[in-house]
């Protein structure tokens, strides 16, 4: 209960900094997700990984204000690694409100960690996350790949989603469900959708066509598939947990 009322808490400032700014929690989602796909590889989940910029603290070399941050997003700062950005204004509005508001949630410095083998073991054992998540090549289609979850998402956004999967949803890992006309029902990670039919990958990793005339309801689900481990799992097994997960950027540690 604490940790639920603590993410409100954090919401609610979050959303009153981004107002306080011009900017929406829509804003938000939007500029994370272009974050993580167009910006993490080099500044890192944290907004940390470049020397002298702390962007998840405001710190910035080069933008005293967010017209400066839209100015670099955009045409990039010559002499350095920052390069221009390919994004129109709508984008750029959205990375600015991204960044603001990842100062009004949680650090990393705020999450404890724990032991990173002890967590491998639970992730693969006791937590059953590899049923439907995949690791350097053991695991399931069904969820998303976490391979390299340690360089794209932050600590704090990890013990998120532990504890409270439904929080934030990334839109591309939002499960699909359809309803057959004589009342099946079948869930999983939505792979085409065009005028006349649906593909899913189901919850058994089976490739699932259907055609939509055949069908009396088709959508995305509102809530995350993933159980909450607020309960499932001790705090220390929590901590264990998310050292494991931060340590996976992309190469197998032997």
């Amino acid at each position: 209960m604490r940790g639920i009322r603590l993410s409100a808490l954090l919401a609610a400032a979050g959303a009153l900094l981004l107002a306080q700014h011009g900017y929406t929690p829509a804003d938000a989602e939007e500029g994370q997700q272009l974050f993580i796909e167009n910006c993490a590889l080099c500044h890192g989940p944290e907004g940390d990984a470049v020397p002298g910029v702390q962007l998840a603290r405001g710190k910035f070399r080069h933008a005293a204000s967010d017209e400066d941050l839209g100015q670099i997003i955009k045409n990039g700062i010559p002499g350095t690694a920052m390069p221009p950005g390919n994004f129109h204004e709508h984008q750029i509005t959205a990375l600015i409100a991204y960044l603001r508001s990842m100062s009004a949630s949680p650090s990393d410095s705020a999450v404890t960690l724990g032991d990173a083998a002890r967590g491998k073991a639970i992730v693969e054992g006791k937590g059953e996350c590899l049923n439907c998540h995949r690791v350097n090549g053991k695991g399931s289609y069904v969820g998303p790949e976490l391979s390299d979850i340690g360089a794209i998402r932050r600590a704090a956004q990890l013990q998120r989603s532990l504890t409270d999967p439904d929080a934030e949803i990334l839109p591309q890992n939002r499960f699909y469900r359809v309803v057959t006309r004589d009342g099946t029902t079948v869930t999983g990670k939505l792979l085409n959708l065009d005028t006349f039919t649906v593909l899913l990958m189901d919850t058994s990793e089976q490739l699932r066509s259907f055609q939509k005339s055949n069908l009396k309801e088709f959508g995305f689900i509102d809530k995350s598939p993933m159980p909450s481990y607020q309960t499932k799992l001790s705090f220390g097994e929590l901590a264990d947990v998310l050292a494991y997960l931060v340590t996976l950027k992309g190469i197998e540690r032997k």
